[in-house]
């Protein structure tokens, strides 16, 4: 194992200097260099296959961890309809092409299911990396890409699930996917409700002794104990270390989290897919040469199309939406993890892995030059298509900011639904807990100390207690969004018949009903008459308890304040407001916060000279300096280092900025280049005819003259450390500076 692990790093370490070389990304280079180093090119007694399976599979674990802390379920709920509906049609386009191409190569429905599955993901760190070196992050269409991004993560997760599923059935089979969706959306729910509310209050009380190494370790087994957790409940390893991250994702240490785990990011990154490129057999790739260019080219074609007709769908201009999908246009690590798991449990045949990682290659070494490719494309298309069909997409934008919002009834109902969901998963989470680890052991200590005839009273206790573990929870199903704004406005309107909010009432309380009886039913036989009065008197407890209302709050509030704390914070540094950055976006402009450079020549120049607006087309709004905020600058006010500021403008217009703000830094720095200074200890024995001789420390100017400090002097051989002020330097004397050395020896002359 450590010969392989030896192996694997002296390759990556090889390859990624040469991948910056080239400016290549380096994910190409790992398997690139995995092919070459791996048992099918250097031959077995190198590098043994079982040996970079067993690391790609570690490597698997770490990089879906990292890949959590990148996502964040309340960023999945922000996306809108954007993210969520060009995610959709992408899946459903890609894997309909991907599933039919398959089958029309002579491939099996399990191989063609798997394509389908490889070929609707897109590559998270490629298409980070591409945007971060081409100067695009801040642009529109990438916040659209990265929206896609997430929701497509997500969607692999539950992908996985379902593959696993049709891989044992050997069919497709609804009601048991079904289940197996039902059983993961109840995990995860319950993981993530569980983690937000203990894990920040947690790091919340061991902050004072989280250093950066215990911070490290504490993160690691967090995300190898939810790895352990999940496999106890049937799930894969990566998915418990994708829940872990996504969890911390949403906690105050976020930001450090991430900083700590990068170094093991690009470990385990590069020996992931190092290891994905010694399972290839370049023979394979050679043999099915023509499948794989006729599936390069489905995946390009085929993202552009699908993710341009869903993100125009959606209500976005076609320019980004077609800068969007060109970003788009690769096969992510996903797509290996799934050929991974196919081969694994023996549903997908060997030349499948390597036919897809070559795919994902030569798609990932297209990616910067596609994301070119996507202006001139759409300038293209505006010559070839009628005028006709883009005022047609005006229309369809214009309708999609001006058209009415759901009804004041359908958005009350989305809210109490996602809060019934919720608490109703996590009490079914408490009762099967409750009934497997407490309840028998409770209903046997009671029997053992009572008569016979009271044995009834250990299985009350244990319906007791089951009950008030219960309550926080039942009572929320009961009174969610009671007092919504939504609701208030359908009480205050006479108009409105209150039929629909009883019924949403009564239907909440039947459930808490359905709840309640299903706990008596499993410690009292009872008619149904005496379950019924039985049932109703504990929900009327239940919603009249302020007891069970407070702790109910209590709950609820320690989730939602551990939930928001990174947002919070993150608010506090915001050099504009959020709802400020978005009415922008709707005049066609956005916001981008820029810090000066101390070597920047803008230091020190006044607005009207530098005259951005006329040479970048930008407005600078804000300057944050320290802890105050200058709103909208006049002319006269300087620019100062380390200023952050917030300009205005269309993306051209800030990528115009931006590039004259870093050839500013670039000529300074160059100006400065041959400057070197040499920083050192020297001794300067004190001369008769220096000016500073006979005279007290204080009085010599030597710090002035030379920018150094006296840290000592020997005098008739006594060395006296950090003298005083007072003292005389007499002729002799030998002087101990620190400074610089050229200007030290300046005081011999």
């Amino acid at each position: 194992m450590l010969h392989d692990l030896g192996i694997i790093m002296l390759v990556a370490g090889a390859i990624s200097l040469l991948s910056k070389w080239l400016k290549q990304p380096v994910v190409l280079g790992y398997i690139v260099a995995g092919i070459l180093a791996g048992p099918y090119v250097a031959g077995s007694s190198w590098v043994n296959v079982e040996s970079a399976e067993t690391w790609g599979q570690v490597g698997v674990i770490f990089l879906l961890f990292t890949l959590g802390l990148e996502f964040s379920f309340k960023k999945l709920l922000k996306m809108g309809s954007t993210a969520f509906i060009g995610c959709l049609t992408i899946i459903v386009g890609m894997m309909g092409s991907g599933f039919m191409l398959g089958r029309m190569m002579g491939w099996s429905e399990m191989n063609s299911l798997f394509l389908g599955g490889m070929l609707c993901m897109s590559s998270t760190t490629i298409v980070f990396k591409a945007l971060d070196d081409l100067g695009l992050r801040q642009h529109k269409f990438a916040e659209i890409c990265f929206g896609i991004l997430v929701v497509e993560d997500l969607f692999a997760v539950v992908l996985m699930v379902l593959l696993a599923s049709i891989a044992v059935n050997q069919q497709f089979d609804g009601v048991e996917m079904l289940a197996q969706v039902g059983k993961l959306m109840a995990y995860l729910i319950l993981w993530f409700v569980a983690g937000i509310t203990l894990i920040p209050s947690l790091l919340k009380k061991c902050r004072p002794h989280l250093n950066d190494e215990t911070m490290t370790i504490v993160a690691l087994g967090l995300c190898l104990g939810m790895v352990l957790v999940a496999k106890m409940a049937g799930f894969s390893e990566a998915l418990g270390a994708f829940v872990m991250g996504s969890i911390l994702s949403e906690t105050v240490e976020c930001e450090r989290i991430e900083k700590l785990m990068s170094p093991i990011k690009n470990l385990f990154g590069a020996i992931f897919f190092v290891s994905v490129g010694m399972m290839i057999a370049p023979a394979t790739l050679a043999e099915y040469w023509l499948p794989i260019l006729i599936i390069t080219l489905t995946v390009i074609f085929g993202q552009i199309l699908f993710a341009t007709l869903g993100i125009t769908l959606s209500g976005q201009p076609m320019k980004i939406a077609m800068q969007s999908a060109f970003a788009l246009t690769q096969v992510g690590e996903f797509a290996f993890i799934i050929a991974q798991f196919g081969e694994s449990i023996g549903v997908t045949e060997k030349f499948l892995y390597p036919v897809v990682v070559a795919v994902s290659v030569i798609t990932t070494f297209l990616t910067p030059y596609t994301i070119k490719l996507a202006e001139p494309a759409y300038k293209g298309l505006e010559k070839v298509l009628p005028k006709k069909f883009f005022t047609l997409l005006g229309r369809l934008q214009q309708g999609k900011t001006t058209v009415a919002q759901q009804g004041i009834m359908r958005q009350l109902l989305k809210k109490v639904g996602i809060s019934v969901a919720v608490y109703g998963i996590v009490s079914g989470f408490v009762i099967m807990l409750y009934q497997q680890f407490l309840s028998g052991w409770i209903v046997g200590a009671m029997s053992a100390v009572l008569p016979e005839q009271f044995e009834w009273v250990s299985r009350l206790v244990a319906l007791s207690g089951l009950l008030l573990l219960l309550s926080p929870f039942l009572y929320k199903i009961i009174s969610s969004h009671k007092n919504a704004p939504e609701a208030q406005k359908l009480r205050q309107d006479n108009t409105y018949k209150r039929a629909g909010l009883i019924a949403l009432n009564v239907a909440r309380n039947v459930l808490v009903m359905m709840f309640v009886i299903g706990c008596i039913g499993r410690y009292f036989n009872l008619t149904l008459g005496l379950l019924l009065v039985a049932a109703v008197a504990i929900v009327a407890v239940i919603t009249f308890s302020s007891k069970i209302h407070k702790q109910s709050s209590d709950i609820e509030q320690r989730f939602i304040d551990n939930l928001s704390a990174r947002e919070r914070e993150q608010e506090k540094n915001r050099s504009v407001r959020r709802e400020v950055e978005d009415a922008f976006l709707n005049y066609d402009l956005h916001l981008a916060d820029f810090e000066i450079n101390p070597e920047s020549l803008y230091c020190g120049h006044q607005l009207l000279n530098l005259d951005l607006r006329h040479s970048c087309g930008v407005n600078i709004v804000r300057i944050v300096r320290g802890g105050m905020n200058i709103n909208a600058p006049g002319g006269r006010e300087r620019l100062y280092p380390h200023d952050r500021i917030v300009v205005a403008g269309s993306d051209e217009q800030i990528n115009l900025f931006r590039q004259k703000l870093d050839t500013a830094v670039d000529s300074t720095n160059k100006s400065d280049a041959g400057r070197v200074s040499t920083f050192s200890l020297e001794q300067l024995q004190v001369q008769p005819g220096m000016s500073f001789c006979g005279k007290k420390l204080a009085e010599s100017r030597i710090g002035e003259m030379a920018q150094c400090v006296v840290l000592g002097i020997e005098h008739n051989g006594a060395i006296s450390m950090n003298p005083s002020a007072d003292v005389v330097l007499n002729e002799g004397d030998t002087l101990i500076l620190a400074g610089e050395t050229e200007k030290i020896k300046g005081l011999l002359g």
